[in-house]
């Protein structure tokens, strides 16, 4: 059985449209993010912490973690304390590039399969009255960064490169080739696509 360790109702939403057969069980570890880990190493971490948390609860199925994080000229951003902070955030990112990064853990038993992706969006530049009118909707309180790129915070948006899905939160198509090693199927079906069995999200044994 494939359990989604996280509350996040995007992450949901994203394997829910995939296909994929789940439950949900929430993690209690910290989302403490290290200045000195890049951006990767921290999505990572955090993802492979929660994977870990909740496979002590559930030893015999498969954990899917996730955890992203935005970063900007080498600052790294979770999620915002308070309103105040949210709009401390958006005020900075407001105008200039920066990279959304997420990082996956998939665990059964003593097999561990970790990756990454990152996207890079741009922001229009904001005015305050605006980010505050956003930060009062409340969208951004439990996001990385302070906004939603697939609700209201769209609209901040000029554009971005890569996955999308990565920004919501869950970079689907990746993870959907990692969850093949631990013969996880949208549907309960083996997919059409060939898998790589070379290259970065070959599962520790």
């Amino acid at each position: 059985m494939l359990i989604l360790a996280s509350a996040s109702l995007r992450r949901q939403q994203l394997l829910n449209e995939s296909g994929y057969a789940y439950r949900t069980a929430v993690s209690d570890k910290d989302e403490h993010i290290q200045d000195k880990q890049t951006p990767a190493e921290n999505a990572v971490r955090l993802a492979s912490a929660k994977a870990e948390d909740v496979h002590q609860r559930f030893p015999d199925d498969v954990i899917l973690a996730a955890d992203t994080i935005v970063a900007i000229d080498g600052i790294l951003l979770g999620k915002p304390a308070d309103a105040e902070d949210a709009v401390r955030m958006l005020t900075y990112l407001s105008g200039k590039r920066h990279e959304v990064c997420t990082g996956v853990c998939i665990k059964k038993g003593t097999k561990v399969h970790t990756d990454s992706e990152k996207t890079s969006i741009d922001f229009y530049n904001l005015d305050r009255k605006d980010i505050e009118a956003y930060v009062e909707t409340g969208e951004p309180m439990d996001k990385a960064g302070a906004y939603g790129i697939q609700g209201k915070g769209a609209r901040l948006v000029e554009r971005f490169t890569g996955d999308y899905f990565n920004v919501v939160g869950l970079p689907v198509a990746k993870v959907a080739r990692m969850l093949e090693y631990f013969h996880i199927y949208p549907d309960g079906k083996r997919p059409q696509f060939q898998r790589s069995d070379t290259g970065s999200w070959k599962p520790e044994e």
